[in-house]
């Protein structure tokens, strides 16, 4: 029994000395918590909606009220004709798009039947599907409200999901996982690899060659670039041939900023090898500080405009987060560098901050 103790105590000992991987226990739990407690959930809220009505008239006026009161959507306006709708959807600045008839107020007023045009963004089919839900009860209160006491022919919709009208999964999650893995790859796998040489002890003799402490560090990890960006492509093959996600976009425009990404997440495995002190301490803060905002915060697989509002702008800082609105936006809408830009501008801002950052911080340490 005195061995029994002896063991406990040597090993209690033994975790509260390494201070690194014991604050990494005690606050991934609560990270976790509150990750999945404020983030998974699965209603929308702020939908950016246009109404397009030809002719607007009182009807059109009350239903526009009525959005903008809404709390699910966000009115970006009305407009008179279709013609930018297609633009709006591939930019994402419009998710639905409400088309009236241009005598909406007289079939009203002779009680005909009323048929309206409701477009949904299906690039997320799970929330495609609750946003088409919110439009079609809006839709079916303001027609009540408008049709009076009257006997009315009632309300007929036209739903129509843009980018993913069979609302297939595979065109959610199979883009999602691009970021996954290369954020496993590139950030975790270079994370891990120098702090193993740190630990070894083997890192330091890099140092006593010629090269600068950087070039250093630039060439360890150059392997993970090329890995990362050879997983890419074995990826979106994977997902052209097996799962049959299309390709409408450019695919040099998704590789380039694939590259952007893998840089970023480099940036980010830097960083965490320059203040754990072992390949263990590595590995959990890799898991808490990328692989769980990756997939929680990033729009991954829930919307992140249910979030609240402190973890909304949390996820403005994840990488992933503008890489996801890429991949989706050349895979699955078509869109290009005219509508991506600010997404491609935002990731290269941070991809050459987080590399520079990463890079001086450890060429410091090493010396």
């Amino acid at each position: 029994m005195s061995a029994f103790r002896g063991l406990v105590r040597k090993e209690t000992l033994h975790l509260l000395r390494d201070r690194q991987t014991l604050a990494i226990l005690l606050l991934l739990p609560v990270v976790s918590v509150l990750l999945f407690g404020f983030a998974v959930r699965t209603d929308v809220r702020a939908i950016p909606i246009v109404v397009v009505a030809p002719a607007p008239d009182a009807a059109t006026r009350a239903l526009v009220e009525r959005i903008a009161e809404s709390e699910q959507f966000l009115l970006r306006g009305t407009l008179h004709s279709e013609a930018t709708l297609d633009r709006a959807f591939r930019a994402g600045t419009v998710r639905q798009a409400i088309v009236l008839p241009p005598d909406t107020e007289r079939r009203l007023a002779r009680g005909e039947r009323l048929v309206v045009g409701l477009v949904t963004d299906a690039s997320d089919p799970n929330t495609g599907r609750v946003m088409e839900g919110y439009a079609g009860a809006l839709l079916r209160r303001w027609h009540a409200e408008r049709s009076g006491p009257a006997p009315s022919g009632g309300v007929t919709l036209l739903t129509r999901m843009r980018f993913n009208p069979t609302l297939e999964s595979v065109n959610l999650f199979v883009p999602g996982l691009i970021a996954l893995i290369l954020t496993i790859v590139a950030a975790m796998m270079t994370a891990i690899s120098i702090t193993r040489e740190k630990e070894r002890g083997t890192m330091e003799l890099l140092l006593v060659s010629p090269l600068r402490p950087s070039a250093v560090v630039l060439g360890k990890v150059a392997p993970y670039v090329v890995l990362g960006m050879a997983n890419m492509v074995t990826v979106l093959l994977a997902a052209r041939v097996v799962f049959g996600v299309p390709m409408r976009g450019h695919p040099l425009l998704l590789l380039g900023a694939s590259l952007l990404y893998v840089v970023s997440s480099l940036g980010l495995g830097i960083l965490i090898s320059t203040t754990a002190e072992t390949e263990r301490t590595a590995i959990m803060a890799a898991l808490a500080g990328l692989l769980l905002p990756t997939l929680m915060l990033s729009g991954f697989i829930f919307p992140l405009d249910a979030m609240p509002r402190p973890l909304w702008l949390v996820s403005h800082l994840i990488p992933a987060r503008w890489f996801l609105t890429i991949v989706r936006g050349v895979m699955i809408k078509g869109a290009g560098l005219a509508d991506l830009w600010r997404e491609l501008a935002i990731l290269a801002a941070m991809s050459v901050a987080l590399l520079g950052i990463g890079i001086r911080r450890l060429a410091i340490r090493l010396p």
